[in-house]
């Protein structure tokens, strides 16, 4: 399911909250109100999401998108900003514009104990884009509908972590998107390597008097309706053989909370949450790890040929 709209920048959501507010309600099932939602970086809040059964948990992926206080998000990002914000990036200027800021913040991260790399997209090799695990040389259909795809690839950039635990993708769908992925479905550990490099990169974008962006009745909020609040994704790939085909899957997924779809690859599932309005970071998180433990219960019991009714939860 998608929003089906986007946000040219952070005052829409304040100009335009009578329809903002309605599609933040639908989507994420929680009543938009005056306080400010809870925030939780505790990572050691968590329980489990490092014991998953590798029988079928393959891999992870913990991410988080934030917003750069004053600039417009890349929906509504012109070529000529777009253009200006990579050349005095490259050229380290001294100047109030997010490039720059990016570059100083990820130098600071680097400098303190996670060496990587700033790549443009346009000079990405195909190696390179195999070892991202993505194709990168023509933008997505969901990059196109939403306006962020103009001048494709033009002032688009990675930084990656020299031991590969983290990425931040710069001036695409938003301002950063953070991501930790790891082979052995540690949930637990990807989501802690977030925590970590996403408040200390949030105190050096402070310093420079350009935070990320919130709003006090939605927290952080970012270009996607689909991402206020919280902007965290948690994301498991199962190996399913026998409960993608079982009746009462579609009602245990949504008392879970979570959704379920294919991959390209037989038998292997993307599970992930929905919602990132609400709960807080750590709840979230906790909401998946909890599910995932659950969707693998299931299959073993199908596995041997035994009932699960008896497993599915009560409506949350």
């Amino acid at each position: 399911m998608s929003v089906g709209c986007v946000a040219g920048d952070a005052q829409s959501y304040i100009l335009f909250c009578d329809f903002f507010d309605r599609i933040i309600e639908a989507y994420h099932g929680q009543k938009v109100t005056s306080q400010t939602p809870e925030s939780d970086f505790n990572y050691d809040n968590l329980k489990g999401g490092n014991d998953l059964d590798r029988s079928y948990a393959v891999r992870c992926e913990v991410s988080v998108v934030r917003g750069i206080e004053d600039f417009s998000f890349p929906t509504h990002c012109s070529r000529g900003e777009r253009r200006q914000l990579l050349t005095l990036a490259r050229r380290v200027e001294v100047n109030q514009l997010t490039s720059i800021f990016l570059l100083l913040a990820l130098q600071r991260l680097q400098e303190e104990e996670l060496p990587g790399h700033l790549l443009l997209l346009e000079e990405l090799n195909q190696e390179q884009q195999r070892e991202l695990n993505m194709n990168l040389d023509h933008p997505s259909s969901s990059q196109l509908r939403t306006g962020v795809a103009r001048d494709w690839p033009d002032a688009r950039a990675v930084w990656v972590s020299k031991d590969g635990s983290l990425v931040v993708w710069v001036n695409m769908e938003d301002h950063l998107r953070l991501v930790s992925m790891r082979d052995d479905a540690n949930i637990a550990e990807a989501f802690k390597c977030i925590c970590i490099n996403l408040q200390k990169l949030e105190e050096y974008y402070k310093a420079l008097r350009h935070p990320f962006i919130c709003k006090q009745q939605l927290g952080w909020v970012t270009s996607s309706p689909a991402d206020v609040g919280t902007g965290l994704r948690i994301t498991v790939h199962l190996k399913l053989q026998h409960l993608p085909k079982h009746k009462r899957l579609q009602d245990v997924l949504k008392r879970l909370r979570i959704r379920m779809d294919k991959t390209e690859t037989p038998a292997l599932y993307c599970v992930s949450n929905i919602a990132t309005f609400g709960p807080s970071e750590v709840e979230l998180t906790q909401l998946v790890v909890d599910g995932v433990k659950l969707l693998i219960t299931m299959e073993t019991r199908l596995e041997g040929n035994q009932d699960i009714d008896e497993l599915v939860p009560t409506q949350k």
